[in-house]
């Protein structure tokens, strides 16, 4: 047994450092890949670019926008304000004597004519009142007839003669009042027009001057504009009108100044513009309108829309689409209509200004044209020299 024990010590000392050897070589490795992994993860926080190099850097999105080109048109200068219409050819009917309705003879909405019966009274006293007055005339004209003969004869006195002459001339006076109270029981249109309002209804009391009819004219139209007195010096009478109803909308109403106040209003610092528009089937007094009072107007200047603008302190400028991206340019400016605007300086026919999208664009930022529209015509205003 001795010898047995003493043989098999060497192999197993043996085998025991030949495992110790292997754990190490495999305990050295992992060190190694540990060592390797942590590196990495150093180099990824430190660049992070590092980890990402294969996807790339994502560039920004272009704007959308849309552009209007500059073009060349016409373009005016004007006064715009807002006035209601008034028709001046307007009267309202009252009854010139009292009395029961019998008969009407006009409704509203109808035509009617000047001197035209509208209604008519109760005349049966009225129309007594006459007959009587006419009798007394016919007796006190027999009497100054015999009276002329009987002074003629020297049978009576100048004065008997001279009285009769005055009762006479007073009885005429009476009947021609009872005629004139008579044809009042016909209530007749002052004015021709269209018979805006009805007040009465037959069988009605009518007493001295009630109203019973307002009439009015409508082949004439007005609006008074009270205007800034800085304007006193550019509107003159004669001068187009343009004129746009809430009531009518995208139709033009095209009129006139026709007076001009000659004074300015202390209290507000305005002076009076009465415009005039001929009537028509579709105006009617009472309507708001939006009035242009056209002053100036230049004809083949380059225009752009109002709302390619930017107000920046003062300055204003606009954003030209320069191939795809935005440029700011510094723009001068003259006229200014309600949609366009005049171009002194700073652009050019068929430069492309941003006027959908602008408030997201900055100097040199890329954008996507969405639109590219044509700017409108403008229709030039009737009546004022081109320049």
């Amino acid at each position: 047994m001795k010898n047995s024990n003493s043989i098999l010590r060497p192999f197993l000392f043996a085998m025991l450092l030949g495992t110790v050897a292997i754990s190490g070589c495999k305990g050295g490795k992992e060190t190694d890949s540990d060592a390797k992994s942590g590196d990495q993860a150093k180099t990824e926080q430190a660049d992070p670019a590092a980890k990402d190099g294969k996807e790339g850097e994502k560039k920004p999105e272009a704007v959308p926008v849309e552009v209007v080109s500059v073009s060349r048109q016409p373009i005016s200068a004007s006064y715009a304000g807002t006035a209601n219409l008034e028709a001046p050819g307007e009267s309202q009917v009252v009854a010139k004597t009292s009395g029961v309705m019998v008969q009407l003879l006009a409704e509203e909405g109808q035509v009617v004519h000047k001197g035209q019966v509208l209604a008519r009274l109760d005349g049966d006293r009225v129309r007594l009142e006459a007959e009587r007055s006419a009798a007394t005339v016919n007796k006190l004209e027999n009497n100054y007839r015999r009276s002329q003969k009987l002074r003629q004869e020297k049978l009576v006195s100048a004065d008997s003669d001279e009285q009769i002459r005055y009762e006479l001339e007073a009885a005429r006076a009476s009947l021609a009042l009872a005629r004139l109270e008579l044809s009042y029981t016909n209530i007749v249109a002052p004015i021709s027009g269209v018979v805006a309002q009805r007040m009465v209804k037959p069988g009605n009391l009518i007493s001295l001057n009630a109203p019973v009819f307002r009439i009015v004219d409508n082949s004439r139209l007005e609006a008074v504009l009270n205007v800034p007195e800085r304007e006193m010096a550019v509107i003159k009478q004669g001068m187009p009108l343009r004129m746009l109803v809430d009531a009518i909308p995208g139709k033009v109403f095209e009129g006139k100044v026709d007076r001009v106040s000659p004074v300015v209003d202390s209290g507000t610092g305005t002076f009076r513009v009465v415009c005039a528009f001929a009537g028509n089937d579709t105006l009617r007094p009472g309507m708001f309108g939006r009035i242009e009072v056209v002053y100036d107007q230049r004809n083949n200047v380059l225009t752009m829309p109002r709302t390619a603008l930017l107000e920046d302190e003062g300055e204003s400028a606009v954003y030209v689409a320069r191939g795809n991206k935005a440029a700011r340019v510094p723009v001068k400016i003259g006229y200014t209509t309600g949609e366009f605007a005049e171009i002194l300086s700073g652009l050019k026919e068929g430069d492309r200004v941003i006027t959908a999208g602008k408030v997201a664009v900055r100097d040199g930022t890329e954008i996507q044209i969405l639109g590219d529209k044509p700017a409108k015509a403008v229709k030039p205003a009737a009546g004022v020299a081109q320049k």
